[in-house]
């Protein structure tokens, strides 16, 4: 299936069967999906909590309460659900991190070209953190490139997901001990496959016209 087609098939599922789960390779490739994901400067200012135990996926019900309990089945009945987190302030350990894993990884043919990609990278980080002070804004936006991704990627996989904002992120912090960990949870994916239920799989997609959204020039 080429990109075009998941792109046109994949839809957000409001029902998912919780009879069917993911294979143990679809399981690890969703994990490679968020482990590669684009990110601004390659800054990876996330942290992933892949929950598909029953215990797991219940913890992170506990924030569909109250007036999100709308989306608790959606938690529950998926066969994994992924909580992407973004940390709370960008720190020179984790810039330092980054580097060192690239240079790990191969990346710098000399000390030189580490140190050059280190200071450019601390270079825009300190431009939002320093000048702007707008860090917290910047990294949760890296991690909705990494959701945007994620969902077409799992698409790719044949498999259904759907984006949820509409959870307590205190709770869930508070659940899993993240603020102390310096992150903070933004969106919930459950992953599996849908349901009879999910009326939204038979629906026509429906989006502005290209004219609309689009300016070529």
């Amino acid at each position: 299936m080429d990109i075009i087609s998941v792109a046109l098939k994949r839809h957000s599922t409001k029902a998912f069967d919780p009879t069917k789960k993911l294979t143990a390779e679809q399981a690890e490739k969703i994990k490679t999906l968020l482990q590669f994901s684009p990110s601004s400067t390659n800054s990876q200012p996330w942290h992933f909590i892949v929950a598909s135990t029953e215990e797991g996926k219940a913890r992170v019900a506990k924030s569909a309460a109250g007036g999100f309990v709308f989306n608790e089945r959606k938690m529950l009945d998926a066969s994994h659900v992924v909580v992407f987190c973004a940390k709370t302030a960008m720190d020179d350990a984790w810039l330092t991190r980054v580097v060192d894993q690239e240079e790990a990884d191969g990346r710098f043919a000399t000390p030189e070209a580490k140190a050059a990609n280190h200071k450019g990278r601390t270079f825009f980080a300190d431009m939002h953190r320093v000048s702007l002070k707008d860090d917290h804004h910047w990294m949760a936006k890296q991690v909705y490139l990494n959701v945007g991704s994620f969902l077409l990627g799992v698409g790719a996989l044949g498999l259904d997901a759907v984006p949820i904002e509409g959870f307590d992120a205190a709770v869930l912090d508070a659940e899993f001990g993240l603020t102390e960990q310096g992150f903070t949870s933004v969106v919930v994916v459950p992953v599996g496959h849908h349901s009879v239920e999910d009326f939204n799989a038979a629906l026509p997609k429906s989006r502005l016209p290209l004219s609309t959204v689009v300016t070529e020039c």
